[in-house]
């Protein structure tokens, strides 16, 4: 009897706390999630689980875990990809975008494809200036500086606190004119880059937007 007493205590404390704490998940939200998300069967169930069934938590777990995913491929050789044409309906303002990926079995996927024309679309609707910050020349970064600092000129600010401002200025100069900085046209609530990010992580390759073309009447 002891012995039984000792043998039923000890596998009290070894359970996990979450053997008994797992809220079932119906598959009819898995499935709404995914149909929000794009995300695969098991991921989407996994979040809503980590999320207690939180619609809301679970797209955030899997926007987290996206950008874990593609961190991991974000260094890995892109040589294939796609060059894709967009015009708009009224023939007046069309762009060219090129997206590379890493097999050429990814870039003939439907999935990379929409993702593709999107960016195309996303172009044409808010002519960006650039791909990434980075690729803001020196000279006009320089000049952005200098406007936003010119503002506060003699106001008596301290310094730290114009270079935040600045630097706030500069974010906002970004999201108009750096195509991964801008809020993505088919969901506000993420940016371009966030968009590439989640794709990668469906798509399970590195993708990068490498250039863009432009054209209007405008």
């Amino acid at each position: 009897m002891k012995e039984n007493f000792h043998h039923l205590k000890f596998i009290i404390q070894n359970l996990k706390f979450t053997d008994y704490h797992i809220m079932p998940i119906d598959a009819k939200i898995v499935m709404e999630l995914r149909q929000q998300t794009g995300a695969a069967m098991m991921d989407a169930k996994k979040a809503l689980e980590e999320a207690n069934g939180d619609m809301e938590k679970a797209m955030e777990v899997l926007r987290k875990n996206g950008a874990l995913k593609a961190a991991k491929k974000s260094s890995r050789t892109t040589g294939e990809g796609l060059i894709h044409a967009y015009v708009h309906t009224n023939g007046k303002v069309g762009a060219i975008v090129q997206v590379l990926c890493e097999t050429d079995f990814v870039a003939i996927n439907e999935q990379f494809k929409d993702f593709v024309h999107n960016i195309a679309m996303q172009i044409v609707a808010t002519n960006p200036l650039y791909v990434n910050p980075e690729d803001v020349p020196a000279e006009v970064l320089a000049k952005e500086k200098e406007f936003a600092s010119e503002e506060f000129a003699g106001s008596g600010k301290p310094q730290e606190m114009i270079n935040k401002i600045v630097e706030g200025k500069l974010g906002k100069y970004y999201s108009e004119v750096c195509l991964t900085k801008q809020a993505f046209i088919k969901d506000e609530d993420i940016t371009i880059e966030d968009y590439v990010k989640n794709t990668i992580a469906k798509i399970g390759e590195n993708i990068q937007i490498k250039k863009f073309v432009r054209l209007s009447f405008e």
